[in-house]
């Protein structure tokens, strides 16, 4: 027992002077993993600052497909649009924007809950949710009189004594397709309208087909848009209509349309001025780059249909008020701008408008200097002298407008003085090489006012702000006499003489502001 105590001691002593191996470390406990976060509703909108309940989050489409039957006489619309889009989120459930009657809605083949919010939305609740990047084939099957529907306070649609207009902005399409509305979330299109035998039904883009007998009495009418397109810029003209077919200079499909209520002499004017389109589509190329789509045209809708015209896309729509005066080449040059200033570059968010407006206007600027009708410095000195420092006109902030006034008159005109000022600021080359890189880099896409700002200063190599700051967002008369970019000739005209083209340019932009 003692050798044995001995034995431990000493054992003890060798081992207190010998260093002890190092014991591994402890791992730490495995944690479960986090839950990944339950499937959520989209958003009913997509955060616009003026329009916050317009498009929905969630999910963005690449493409409609839409197949109508109109009943011109009761103006009845039964339709079925099939949507093809890519979950953004995990979706618990997804809004679309519309307000026709529904029947029934499926998502990936499986029949999915529709219920109402709002005055616009159609919430879909699918059977089973859907995850972030994963196809949706959506499927509404509906019906209902378009024109008696009312949604943000009035209906779009408009009934014309021989069918239909579906043309407006900045909403349009909860009329007639179900749709995420709202120019953020572009897609391409296929519109097919079965109509009673005799009536004619023009739409975007080209036609796949001619048109066709459907069923006894009935002719099935087909447009496909195969190039991005912003859902308000989606239209249907359905009535009597003569249409004309050509084949531009480029070499594109043309198509103009005529409502046969038009008076003779409307007629004759509005002829005159839509059938130059491909005219002024192979100028406006030379300035602003080549034209994106892939036909060319225009409608002229029945008398009192429409007090204004739009940019829908490859084919606008005019009011046949343009035309009472005669021929206005100034409302087609305005419209044709805007394929590219509108269409092809949309706007982010609406609070941009003076991307589309003062660009569309600015065109009409350069039209008449080349038509001899008035330079556009002494359009932009005519413009600035019929405005007093007290006007109203200067309250507006262009680049800023506020959901009130999107389409006020300082959009459109104080829109294109600031590209002027712009223009004399950097040069002529500086300019139009910004212009076509604009419509180049952000073609079919969105743009902004920074964006534009910062690849203005990137071409000229000039520090903007102050020009973009006085002149799109300072509520008040800028001093052209202190602008260092502004020609002596500009500040010594007290009274500039008024351009010829100034009283048609007016009468234009009294009409598209109206709307």
């Amino acid at each position: 027992m003692r050798r044995a105590l001995v034995a431990l001691i000493a054992t003890a002593a060798t081992l207190a002077g010998t260093a002890l191996p190092a014991l591994p470390a402890l791992a730490a406990p495995a944690l479960a993993p986090a839950p990944a976060p339950a499937p959520a509703p989209g958003a009913s909108g997509l955060g616009d600052e003026y329009f916050p309940d317009y498009g929905n989050s969630g999910y963005d489409v690449s493409h409609y497909d839409i197949r109508l039957r109109y009943q011109p006489d009761t103006d009845t619309l039964t339709g079925t649009t099939t949507i093809l889009a890519t979950a953004t989120q995990d979706l618990s459930s997804f809004d679309l924007d519309f307000v026709l009657d529904v029947t029934s809605v499926r998502v990936n083949n499986r029949v999915a809950t529709a219920t109402r919010a709002g005055d616009h939305e159609l919430v879909v609740t699918p059977p089973r949710s859907i995850a972030a990047g994963q196809p949706m084939t959506v499927v509404v099957q509906y019906s209902g009189v378009p024109s008696s529907k009312r949604a943000a306070g009035f209906t779009a649609w408009t009934k014309t004594p021989d069918g239909a207009l579906a043309v407006g902005e900045p909403e349009m399409s909860w009329w007639w397709f179900p749709a995420n509305d709202h120019p953020a979330d572009k897609a391409t299109f296929d519109v097919s309208v079965s109509v009673p035998d005799g009536t004619e039904v023009i739409s975007n883009g080209v036609q796949p087909r001619p048109p066709s007998p459907e069923i006894l009495g009935w002719t099935r009418w087909n447009w496909r848009s195969v190039k991005p397109m912003a859902t308000y810029l989606a239209f249907l003209a359905i009535g009597q209509y003569d249409l004309r077919t050509d084949t531009a200079p480029n070499g594109q499909p043309v198509l103009t349309a005529y409502s046969q209520l038009l008076a003779p002499d409307f007629a004759d004017a509005a002829r005159a001025s839509v059938e130059r389109t491909a005219e002024v589509i192979d100028w406006e190329s030379g300035l602003f780059g080549p034209y994106p789509f892939e036909a060319q045209g225009g409608v002229v809708a029945p008398p009192g249909a429409i007090t204004f015209a739009l940019e829908t896309q490859t084919r606008p729509v005019y009011s046949s008020k343009f035309f009472r005066s005669g021929s206005n080449m100034y409302v087609v040059v305005h419209e044709l701008g805007h394929q590219w200033f509108g269409d092809s570059v949309s706007v982010a968010q609406w609070k941009h408008i003076w991307l589309n407006e003062g660009f569309a206007a600015y065109a009409e600027w350069l039209w008449s200097q080349a038509q001899g009708e008035g330079t556009a410095q002494e359009i932009f000195d005519y413009t600035y002298a019929q405005h007093a420092a007290d006007s109203p006109f200067w309250t507006v902030k262009p680049g800023d407008p506020g959901a009130a006034d999107v389409f006020d008159g300082a959009v459109y005109d104080r829109g294109a003085m600031t590209l002027h000022q712009l223009r004399l600021a950097v040069g002529d080359a500086a300019f139009f090489d910004l212009v076509r890189t604009w419509t180049t880099t952000h073609r079919y896409g969105n743009g902004t006012t920074d964006e534009f700002v910062a690849l203005a200063e990137r071409i000229s190599g000039k520090q903007l702000d102050a020009l973009f700051q006085t002149w799109l967002f300072t509520p008040a008369r800028p001093d052209v006499a202190t602008a260092p970019a502004t020609s002596a000739a500009s500040v010594r005209a007290a009274a500039p003489r008024q351009p010829r083209s100034w009283a048609a340019i007016q009468r234009s932009h009294a009409l598209l502001a109206g709307h």
